[in-house]
């Protein structure tokens, strides 16, 4: 366990420099091809009723995080039976593959690059790259909300969670969540034609995230208060809106965002033509603007790295205390 936590570290240290790099290959594209793949063929099997469709999204998502877990296991055992220092090797490669706190500055980083360029078809084409909203009809503010709304959002799904996820069991629980928090991405919307199928992935998802989205919270409230922002305001936004989402875990993160840095976000949104109405979080106590996005990028950090030094920092009391 002591090797899966020096991976950890070397692999946050990685993705903090690297990020993802375009080119090389990435796991969550193979688990996204084994989703796709699979989602076509239990359709054939199945049932094309609501039922039939919920059973065939439940064996999905068993089948889905067994395979990419499995062979993450089965990899590493294989490479300690032949050195440790290999295991060491390729875990930290698999944990940095599984974080993306870079690569979620980088992206929401080209918004704000097209917004200060004052070119909003481009700002529109690379906001639409982070989010499942439409957004061809976004104006600034739009975009500029949704990005921030999205590093909130994801400071919990993509750094905190596969933090946790690895300190507890290394990179096969890693792969384990990153498994369920894709099969949410690719499956979890509630119209047709992923209504029924996706309903399992979607539930697993939040069960999963439940624990992980309010550490998640407290710890940038912490990061809130390193930073100097408003950690009151931050405290009293999410005590009142942290279920303002049709998500259990979605708004406990972005209310605290919304808090510290005295934002509204959320409110109505357009996904796959379809208007979905959605109340709003925080009070506007200063309107948004394009610098908030560099903003939330310095709490996102903050946040990876104290939620680093404190999962670690547990992990090795409890190991000491074996």
């Amino acid at each position: 366990m002591k090797w899966s936590i020096l991976a950890l570290i070397m692999g946050f240290c990685i993705d903090l420099m690297v990020g993802d790099p375009h080119g090389i290959p990435h796991p969550v594209i193979f688990i996204g091809k084994l989703i796709s793949g699979l989602e076509k063929a239990l359709r054939r099997v199945f049932p094309k009723t609501a039922l039939g469709e919920n059973i065939a999204g439940g064996v999905l998502w068993i089948l889905v995080v067994t395979i990419p877990t499995a062979i993450a296991a089965a990899l590493l055992w294989v490479c300690h039976s032949i050195s440790p220092w290999l295991r060491l090797a390729l875990e930290s490669i698999m944990c940095w593959q599984i974080l993306a706190t870079k690569s979620l500055k980088d992206e929401s980083m080209k918004v704000l690059s097209a917004l200060r360029s004052g070119d909003i078809q481009a700002s529109r084409h690379a906001v639409s790259m982070i989010v499942g909203r439409d957004t061809a009809e976004l104006d600034e503010a739009a975009i500029t909300r949704a990005t921030v709304e999205t590093i909130a959002e994801n400071t919990s799904d993509g750094i905190v969670a596969p933090l946790l996820f690895l300190a507890i069991g290394g990179a096969p629980l890693g792969f384990f969540y990153k498994a369920v928090n894709t099969m949410d991405s690719m499956l979890g919307y509630v119209e047709m034609p992923y209504k029924n199928i996706g309903l399992i992935p979607a539930k697993m998802d939040d069960v999963m995230n439940y624990i992980p989205a309010r550490v998640s919270a407290l710890i940038m409230l912490a990061a809130g208060w390193l930073l100097k922002l408003d950690v009151k305001n931050g405290w009293k936004i999410f005590r009142r809106d942290r279920f303002n989402h049709a998500s259990p875990n979605s708004a406990q993160t972005e209310s605290v965002c919304a808090g510290l840095l005295g934002l509204r976000l959320a409110g109505d949104a357009w996904y796959h033509g379809v208007l979905h109405k959605k109340k709003y979080i925080g009070d506007e106590l200063s309107p948004i603007e394009p610098e908030d996005i560099p903003r939330s990028c310095r709490l996102l950090y903050t946040t990876a790295v104290l939620s680093l030094f404190l999962f670690v920092g547990i992990k090795l009391l409890i190991l000491g205390a074996i």
